[in-house]
């Protein structure tokens, strides 16, 4: 089931081996994709290349998602080795610190606008571009977290930033959907990763987060991965537009 033979797939937000990225592009591998990975910049390569070598990934370009130079190579070059692109993953999300650990309220007006820029413009800037290379449909997945419609202590401005992507997907989803291009946001609850490592709190909104879920457990980057596979797959060509919890149910609980 849930053959990814034949399909291309470019992975963006690999930092590590404990990225959810990493977890859905390994899975994707698996399942028989071929991939296109990105690194953020110079710094980041000798942590993201290592990485890329393990997935035999056929494309590894840095891109900086504030650069249209950058993105328009990584789509040229998508382009000329593949001639198509069937699966979009987005997993990056910034924020400035001093905007990211105070109120909302007091949130700067730059601030503000470099988190909607790289954590949900960015989204739609990958999307337009993968378009005219789905022409047999595909699929475009991002990441977000259940801060995006319920208030969790320290996540601050993140969450309204979140609460756009989500929205961001279901228009773009209705958007596309005719042709054959779904959209979707992955929200796995808490997860221990280089991004999260950033809010204030995090370990104790974690062991919070696995002592209310039903399994009683966190989801993994296996998990994700697990299901990102499934959306990129023919047998989910007619979902589209959902906010997917990967949480171990924490989500349904009051």
């Amino acid at each position: 089931m849930f053959s990814l033979e034949g399909t291309t797939a470019l992975i963006i937000g690999i930092a590590n081996d404990q990225s959810i990225a990493w977890g859905c592009a390994k899975a994707l591998k698996d399942r028989g994709a071929k991939l296109a990975v990105t690194y953020l910049n110079e710094k980041a390569e000798p942590h993201v290349r290592p990485l890329a070598e393990r997935l035999e990934a056929d494309i590894v370009l840095p891109l900086d998602v504030r650069d249209e130079n950058q993105m328009d190579r990584v789509f040229a070059e998508i382009e000329n080795r593949w001639g198509r692109l069937d699966t979009l993953l987005h997993s990056i999300a910034f924020c400035p610190k001093e905007d990211l650990h105070g109120r909302v309220i007091d949130c700067s007006a730059h601030g503000f606008s470099t988190a909607m820029d790289i954590s949900v413009h960015s989204f739609l800037r990958l999307i337009r571009r993968s378009e005219p290379l789905m022409q047999n449909g595909g699929t475009c997945m991002t990441v977000s977290f259940y801060g995006a419609e319920r208030v969790v202590d320290h996540y601050n401005i993140m969450g309204p930033v979140k609460a756009a992507l989500e929205s961001a997907t279901r228009y773009v989803a209705a958007e596309l959907g005719p042709k054959g291009i779904s959209v979707h946001a992955l929200s796995p609850g808490p997860l221990k990763t280089r991004a999260a490592s950033g809010i204030d709190y995090f370990d104790e909104l974690m062991n919070q987060a696995a002592e209310r879920a039903p399994t009683h457990r966190l989801a993994t980057i296996d998990d994700v991965g697990a299901f990102a596979t499934f959306l990129a797959s023919r047998e989910a060509a007619n979902v589209t537009g959902g906010i997917h919890y990967i949480d171990g149910g924490y989500s349904v609980v009051a």
